[in-house]
Parts: structure tokens; C-alpha cells; sequence
């Protein structure tokens, strides 16, 4: 089996993820994510815990990606392009179109590029610049886990660090 570790950063143990409880409107819908970035896990697990003043905790886990790929519908990002970019608007707008997936996996919206892409939703920044603006940060990968069934039969829980 072709395993990757994955990482689940927090204020809970997470040994059994559920897909329904992910919030919505989030850069991939509403599902369960998970990071192959150490670091990127990490740093999410700290922000929570100063935010909810908890513990910071990292879920760890052994994922079948290349099982997921093979048998599931997915979408794949591998940069900050114009689908990423209208895909992660449509998200973040309510839209939901990633329901129509059972694994999304790309860059993660996060600090370095989130200014770009709100100035572009506000209509403030043409759609030339903002990718040209989005094409100098190499993406944090993000994979978001939207069918049950992918966590039930190839997400692997390991353990939970305490930071």
C-alpha cells in the first residue's frame, strides 16, 4: 500500500474524522482536511490554541493517496491558476461546488495570497494581475476529504502530538 502521512492540526483529538463536520464555505467545501506539511499543520494548531486557549494538537495519519486517485472523483490543483482561484471564490461564496467531489487537494488561501484573492472578489483587481500576483507564492498543500467513505477505508489515524 502507497501510504503519505498526513497531519490534522487543532484543539482535539480527531481518531475518527466525519466529513459533515468540516465548516462551510471553506477554500474546498465542507469536509475534513488534512496536510502532508508538517510545519502547515503545526502553525494551524497553534493559532487555534492561542484563539480557543486550549492545547495545540496535531492529529497524525497514514493516507492511500494514490488508492483515493485512482478510485474516487477528485480535483487536483497544482498551482495557483485561474481554476483554483474561481474554484476557491465559488467555495468561499456559499457556491459549493466541490460537493461534486469526494477529494480536493491544491494550495491553501491562506495569508500570503488571501489579500490578492479578496481584492479580486471585491472587483478592486483585474483577473490578469491577481494571477500574475498569485504565480510568486509557491502553494501550502491542503487536501480536503469530502466523502466519508475516503476516511472510513484509506485515512489512517496514527496518533495525536501535543505541541
Amino acid at each position: 500500500m502507497n501510504e503519505i502521512i498526513v497531519y490534522h492540526g487543532g484543539t482535539e483529538i480527531v481518531d475518527k474524522p466525519e466529513c459533515r463536520l468540516g465548516r462551510k464555505n471553506l477554500d474546498f467545501g465542507q469536509g475534513f482536511y488534512v496536510t502532508d506539511i508538517r510545519d502547515q499543520a503545526v502553525k494551524w494548531a497553534k493559532n487555534m490554541s492561542r484563539s480557543r486557549n486550549k492545547p495545540a494538537l496535531l492529529n497524525c495519519y497514514r493516507l492511500n493517496r494514490e488508492a483515493i486517485i485512482k478510485e474516487m472523483h477528485c480535483k487536483i490543483f497544482d498551482s495557483y491558476d485561474v481554476q483554483w482561484l474561481e474554484f476557491i471564490i465559488a467555495n468561499r461564496s456559499g457556491q459549493n461546488i466541490a460537493k461534486q467531489y469526494d477529494y480536493v487537494e491544491g494550495g491553501v488561501a491562506n495569508d500570503r495570497v488571501i489579500d490578492t484573492i479578496n481584492l479580486y472578489m471585491a472587483g478592486l483587481m483585474e483577473l490578469s494581475t491577481a494571477l500574475r500576483e498569485l504565480s510568486k507564492h509557491r502553494p501550502n498543500n491542503q487536501m480536503c476529504i469530502l466523502n466519508q467513505d475516503i476516511v472510513d477505508k484509506y485515512l489512517i489515524y496514527d496518533g495525536t502530538e501535543e505541541l
